[in-house]
């Protein structure tokens, strides 16, 4: 004797399939960030602000650090903080700038880190050391977006090429 699934377990069924085969599509096949790097005149400062996709910087220190890393975890902001000043830096005559850590902030699926460096200077000729997610995501490219009163332009970062220097575009 043969057995029907009811109209009801015919619809569950249906979607579980349904979205089973879509869930490996909802992945994204894209890993990138960007930075924003920004002479404030009035304060001095270079401003720096970092985007990224939230699961990728988690799953990232999860696989390094073998915990189970969330918003919840005890060092959550702790373990970003490291990973970012050792993974990105700005230099200027081979002397790192110091990069004050500002904070982070979670807006949906997207992390932002804010930096800030004491730098009365413009922009030009200093290097900018782009290591970020680099090495655990091979396609994973960033942008480096930098502007001051004299200059702006775009750096490419990606496993091939985590250094460069920033020059005037004119």
């Amino acid at each position: 004797m043969r057995k029907f699934l009811s109209p009801s377990m015919l619809l569950v069924t249906l979607l579980v399939t349904l979205f089973g085969s879509i869930a490996p599509l909802s992945a994204h096949r894209f890993f990138f960030g960007i930075t924003d790097i920004n002479v404030n005149h009035k304060t001095k400062h270079i401003e720096i602000i970092h985007q990224f996709t939230l699961h990728d910087v988690e799953n990232l220190i999860a696989q390094q650090q073998q915990v189970n890393f969330s918003p919840e975890h005890p060092q959550y902001e702790q373990l970003i903080r490291q990973y970012f000043e050792k993974h990105f830096k700005i230099q200027n005559n081979s002397t790192s700038i110091k990069l004050d850590w500002i904070g982070l902030e979670l807006v949906r699926d997207k992390l932002f880190i804010y930096q800030e460096a004491k730098y009365p200077n413009f922009l030009i000729g200093l290097v900018v050391k782009n290591g970020l997610l680099t090495n655990t995501y091979a396609k994973q490219v960033n942008t480096v977006n930098f502007q001051d009163n004299d200059i702006r332009g775009s750096l490419t970062f990606g496993k091939s090429q985590q250094v460069a220097k920033i020059i005037a575009n004119h």
